[in-house]
């Protein structure tokens, strides 16, 4: 790591400590008060943001109520983030080359396609383990029992409104050390994921929380981030449900016998009650 390292297609000259020259947040050029500002809203938009996510995959899935609470913790993040101060896009510069910096776009979207892939390697050896099984197939049956452009939508849109609040707003309200930063904005992505009470969706905000930490780190800013974000949710989307279509299958087939016996359950009670 030494005094140059490189993250998704993104090479840093700088220490390991020094702020990203082209980001004016990170280079600790904003006040005082702007900085304990951006801190309040930012704590406050967490607290709201994880309720309004933890309700929301407690819903039905293929709901009005859940893609109604996608939708609110969504805005929730994004405008928590705009509302905490400033948001950088952030640059990036070739290795070796004396180019003036550019805007990050075909790494990070190869980012985005090697996270998939290492993903959909590790779905393969999970489904394996009931636990883990389990967990993963909670969280694509609102992919499989839901409308396949509305889970989309709700999908991407979340994606680039966590990266707008967590690397963009909370990053910036961690400080100027952006390694302090990098680790502040992990944890508190962790933690915020917890509120699914689902592990296999805790397993993956630690690996793609760091992952999009140092993206932030190595550009300055959230264009990266994003980009890699929705490439890898929307491959996820599209690839991951059929490695799990026998267990969906298995628990929507639960579900229709449940909701079947309740109402035999219900009719009998209807019927032993009623006069003679």
């Amino acid at each position: 790591m030494g005094g140059a390292w490189q993250c998704g297609g993104v090479r840093s000259s700088r220490g390991r400590n020094a702020a990203h020259p082209l980001d004016a947040t990170a280079a600790g050029l904003e006040s005082a008060d702007a900085l304990r500002r951006r801190r309040r809203v930012v704590a406050a938009t967490a607290v709201v943001g994880v309720g309004v996510l933890g309700a929301s995959l407690s819903t039905k899935p293929g709901s009005t109520r859940f893609y109604g609470l996608s939708g609110a913790t969504a805005l929730t993040w994004v405008v928590g983030g705009v509302a905490a101060g400033p948001l950088r896009r952030g640059w990036t510069t070739r290795r070796g080359s004396d180019d003036a910096p550019r805007r990050p776009v075909l790494g990070p979207i190869l980012t985005g396609v090697g996270a998939f892939g290492a993903f959909y390697s590790a779905a393969l050896v999970a489904r394996r383990i009931p636990p883990l099984n389990r967990a993963i197939a909670s969280v694509l049956r609102y992919a499989d029992q839901g409308s396949g452009g509305l889970v989309l939508l709700t999908t991407l849109g979340n994606g680039v409104a966590e990266e707008v609040f967590f690397r963009g707003a909370l990053y910036a309200a961690a400080g100027p050390a952006p390694r302090r930063a990098a680790v502040a904005t992990t944890g508190a992505y962790v933690l915020a994921t917890t509120a699914t009470r689902n592990p296999a969706l805790v397993l993956a905000s630690v690996a793609m929380g760091a992952l999009f930490a140092l993206q932030r780190r190595a550009t300055g800013g959230i264009q990266a981030s994003v980009l890699t974000h929705v490439t890898w949710s929307a491959l996820m989307l599209w690839f991951l449900p059929p490695l799990f279509r026998q267990r969906l299958r298995g628990d929507a087939l639960g579900q229709m016998r449940g909701a079947a016996k309740a109402v035999i359950a219900s009719s009998s009670r209807s019927t032993s009650s009623s006069p003679t």
